[in-house]
């Protein structure tokens, strides 16, 4: 498809520049074969018409062709690539690449049909011209070399500013990142918020600016720098070339008209040159973060059916470090020794900092340890197996995300389960559930943290992790989620593991597990109920 695309492209161009050598020849014709010149122009035209628009299409086709699996690319190489991994590049470089980035290859692939039109033009045109004399075309020749060159020079440093631009514009995405998520915490804090605006987001913007100005201007130089070149052909074809050797007056506007119609095309080509550059800037953007991701990316296969019943799951000596901005700054968790039976209420306690969330995303998959093994029912869990192991847990993360679809609980009977969790946590009032869709997810935070416990229960995994889940909930539902739907858990046969700072309900877990600077401090006596 993409040879035929640039071929016909080539045929469009090519067809309407030997409609430059038959206008030639008409207006130098004295003698009664214009008839034929006529039908010769109008074959010519159908033909540059057809192809033109066989070419775009078809072009038009694989270039969004192109952008489609771009993005689904990196969406997938995101997905499959380590958490930590993802964290340590931050949402502002991920979400610029998917937007940005991703939309500069779009916009110059889209011009590629109409590219391929004009230097077919271009090139016709030079045939043309060689076909009138060799001697002009070593001169154009020679004028193109001197003007591509130059200007090439000039585009080269236009783009490394632009390249600049770019890596301003992934800060400039973090900034509108604090604006859009710390907008209440900036407006009650004036000095907060000027500070804000002047020293990050208007610097930055700033430099954005001006590395983007100063990158376009060398592009703006190149385009008129090209025109005076063309002009200053034109002029020595009309007043010096005569002068050198004998040329007709129906050659010499031969060689005009063609240089007329040559500028359009040129003008197009140069003109749309920041474009590819853009596109060039993101596509190293792009290239880079895909072999960044590329080289921390998990196995990713169908998993198998994850054990509805197991009867042990072993960290030995599991450590993580968790690296933080800062350079040399980094936090060791571990070496963890714990071992988990199904049918226990487990707290996971210790001060902020202490590394609880950190533990709770090695248990669940989501870190891979540095050190030591996980073991669910004596089976290593390695690179292979660790998608079908994280499908064996359902998490309400401190930070979650709360879909407004029931993804994944498309199975016969779902909204009737919906209807009677969402009475039970009290919601049935303010939510409903049709098509798999939730009215609403506009709620407090507490409320939205009972509806990611609805997506849980329904996926109906054998292990639970709540992280501070009940920090947000008003203390009436805090003794129903602790009194009621942690033990109704443990009897439907499921583990709980609950990071909690809520000391007064401590009695009603089985185990405390008390974490401290990474380490476990204590691990009480399991009891059997």
């Amino acid at each position: 498809m993409v040879t035929i695309a640039i071929a016909t492209g080539f045929l469009s161009g090519g067809s309407s520049a030997g409609l430059i050598a038959l206008i030639s020849r008409a207006t130098s014709n004295t003698t009664s074969s214009l008839t034929s010149i006529a039908w010769g122009f109008l074959g010519l035209v159908i033909v540059a018409l057809v192809t033109s628009i066989v070419s775009q299409v078809m072009l038009i086709h694989l270039s969004q062709n192109a952008v489609l699996q771009l993005r689904m690319r990196l969406s997938r190489q995101i997905l499959a690539s380590e958490l930590n991994h993802l964290e340590l590049l931050g949402n502002p470089r991920l979400l610029a690449t998917l937007t940005e980035d991703v939309q500069a290859v779009a916009n110059a692939v889209y011009i590629i049909p109409f590219l391929c039109i004009d230097l077919a033009m271009v090139l016709g045109c030079l045939l043309y011209i060689t076909w009138l004399s060799s001697l002009v075309f070593v001169i154009v020749v020679g004028l193109m070399v001197v003007g591509i060159g130059s200007c090439q020079w000039l585009l080269n440093r236009g783009e490394k500013l632009l390249a600049l631009a770019r890596d301003d514009q992934d800060l400039l995405f973090k900034h509108f990142r604090t604006i859009t998520e710390g907008v209440k915490e900036l407006k009650l804090n004036y000095q907060r918020r000027q500070v804000f605006l002047t020293n990050n987001l208007e610097s930055t913007a700033t430099r954005f600016r001006r590395h983007n100005v100063d990158g376009l201007t060398l592009f703006a130089t190149t385009t008129s720098w090209g025109k005076l070149l063309f002009f200053f052909a034109i002029g020595f074809l009309l007043f010096a070339l005569p002068k050198f050797i004998a040329i007709s007056p129906q050659t010499l506007s031969g060689y005009i008209l063609t240089f007329t119609y040559l500028m359009l095309p040129l003008d197009n080509i140069v003109n749309n040159l920041p474009q590819i550059s853009k596109a060039n800037v993101a596509l190293q953007k792009i290239d880079s973060l895909g072999l960044f991701l590329a080289s921390r990316s998990e196995i990713s296969t169908v998993p198998p059916t994850f054990k509805s019943h197991w009867y042990s799951l072993q960290l030995k000596g599991v450590t993580h470090t968790y690296h933080t901005d800062k350079e040399d700054s980094s936090f060791v968790i571990g070496p963890i020794n714990l071992t988990l039976y199904p049918q226990e209420i487990i707290f996971i306690v210790g001060g902020n900092g202490s590394g609880k969330s950190t533990l709770a995303k090695l248990i669940t998959g989501l870190y891979i340890p540095e050190n030591g093994e996980i073991l669910l029912d004596r089976e290593l869990i390695s690179e292979q197996n660790r998608e079908w192991y994280r499908q064996h847990f359902s998490v309400v993360f401190s930070d979650f995300y709360l879909f407004e679809e029931l993804l994944g609980s498309e199975n016969t009977g779902v909204e009737i389960q919906v209807q009677k969790y969402l009475k039970r946590l009290q919601l049935d009032h303010k939510v409903k559930v049709e098509n798999g869709q939730l009215s609403t997810t506009a709620l407090s935070q507490g409320q939205r943290k009972r509806l990611a416990l609805l997506t849980a229960y329904l996926e109906d995994r054998p292990i639970y992790l709540f992280d501070e889940w009940a920090a947000d909930q008003d203390p009436v539902f805090k003794e129903v989620f602790y009194t009621q739907l942690l033990p109704e858990l443990r009897e439907q046969g499921k583990t709980a593991i609950v990071i909690s700072h809520d000391d007064r309900y401590f009695h009603l877990a089985d185990r405390i597990v008390k974490l401290d600077y990474g380490k476990i401090e204590y691990e009480n006596e399991y009891h059997l109920h």
